[in-house]
């Protein structure tokens, strides 16, 4: 049986900080600390601006492309696999995903089928707006009050399979 060293055991770490003190010494000094009934740390304090009106801007729109990058990534992969544009690389638009994404063949067909569900949300009218909001020229989603739309892949999959009609 062989023993394991003791949790309190103080290693030699080889690496210097920032202002070339070995940690080790820091390591002392934390040790030496922690026997003892109190310790004192000092926290240096930053301030943080607020947010320009502009930035909140840029913030606001930077969250809508996060959100509905779900929706741009299953349109791009449907139009891959439509023209068949991974043919000069791979056989199978399976095998494109996998190496090129790291997409297992059902992550790929949930985004597809994801994007699908969402092109069916948005033909009601009340969620696209006729000019484009940016360099993607991808419509800007909007809410009517009553209908709040999916922003990731996971909350659409229960839609997937009902009709169009019912999906809206």
């Amino acid at each position: 049986m062989t023993k394991k060293p003791s949790s309190r055991r103080k290693k030699d770490i080889p690496v210097q900080s920032s202002d070339n003190t070995p940690l080790a010494s820091y390591a002392e000094d934390i040790f030496e600390q922690t026997n003892s009934a109190t310790a004192t740390i000092t926290v240096t304090a930053v301030e943080v601006p607020e947010l320009t009106e502009q930035e909140v801007s840029d913030r606001l729109h930077l969250e809508r492309k996060v959100e509905r990058a779900f929706f741009e990534a299953g349109k791009a992969l449907t139009e891959l696999r439509d023209r068949k544009l991974y043919r000069s690389t791979h056989k199978t638009f399976e095998e494109y995903c996998k190496q090129r994404f790291g997409y297992t063949r059902i992550a790929a067909s949930y985004k597809i089928a994801a994007a699908t569900v969402m092109d069916n949300l948005l033909t009601n009218g009340l969620q696209r707006e006729e000019i484009a909001t940016d360099e993607l020229q991808t419509p800007k989603m909007l809410t009517n009050g009553l209908q709040i739309l999916p922003n990731n892949e996971r909350q659409v999959r229960p839609l997937v399979s009902l009709e169009p009609e019912v999906q809206r």
